[in-house]
């Protein structure tokens, strides 16, 4: 039976070394509350897929984020794979070659290749795989984000142009029509992640991102749930389920 390659990327708080933090623990527990994808790893829980956890906060180590500086757009602003800047700005951290060194050996790395494991595992057992990049986003933009349009959809799903058929595309469209629900595609956040050995290279490994409104499931801009969380959830297990009759 063809399992769902389910990464999740953002749902953790844990900072596994404080090395380099310049920053005071109140405003950098601010700032998790803020860019954490909250209880994603709960909305997208599955017993029969293959989930990929990353075990520590964004703010520590970004896995969605290119390796290489020169590639990630959002390291301009100090928030690249190893985050040095809050999301106004301000000194996070201060990062030496060797500490970020370490991280992206220890922790980027690591992350990636268990990733690229599972994704292998599923091409062998099943001749293909489907990738679901498993986010959240606040209702309201956060002073970083690209797209700055006040008015944000209720969900988003991301795409590659090379990963993500066009049935799917469509399929999902429809989906979340049926449910009365608006979506983004490729708004207010784009594409979605295919490990880099077979990025652009291997049409079997398909990849799609779906993300949830925060408006949705918590009370806006705490992390505490709000009633409608178990009603979201259901939601999303719905969209797993289906997807898979998809492809």
């Amino acid at each position: 039976m063809k399992k769902l390659i389910l990464h999740i990327p953002h749902s953790s708080t844990n900072i596994p070394s404080l090395e380099g933090y310049v920053a005071d623990a109140n405003k950098i527990q601010n700032e998790i509350v803020k860019l954490t994808d909250w209880y994603t790893d709960e909305l997208f829980f599955s017993e029969t897929d293959i989930r990929i956890v990353a075990p520590f906060s964004r703010i520590f180590c970004d896995v969605e984020r290119f390796e290489n500086d020169e590639e990630e757009v959002m390291s301009n602003v100090g928030m690249g794979a190893v985050y040095e800047r809050f999301d106004n700005g301000d000194l996070l951290r201060k990062v030496t070659s060797d500490l970020r060194a370490k991280i992206i050996k220890d922790y980027y790395w690591k992350h990636h290749n268990a990733f690229l494991d599972k994704v292998k595992e599923e091409l062998n057992q099943s001749n293909s795989c489907l990738i679901i990049d498993c986010h959240s986003y606040p209702s309201i933009p956060i002073i970083r984000d690209l797209d700055q349009t006040a008015i944000r959809p209720d969900f988003n799903i991301g795409i590659d142009s090379y990963h993500t058929p066009k049935n799917l595309i469509t399929a999902c469209i429809a989906f979340f029509e049926e449910k009365g629900y608006s979506l983004g595609v490729d708004w207010p956040y784009k594409g979605t992640i295919v490990p880099i050995e077979y990025y652009q290279k291997n049409k079997a490994v398909y990849s799609i991102m779906l993300e949830v409104n925060r408006k949705l499931y918590l009370n806006e801009p705490s992390n505490e749930k709000s009633n409608q969380f178990e009603e979201t959830k259901q939601v999303v297990k719905g969209f797993l389920e289906f997807i898979k009759k998809v492809m």
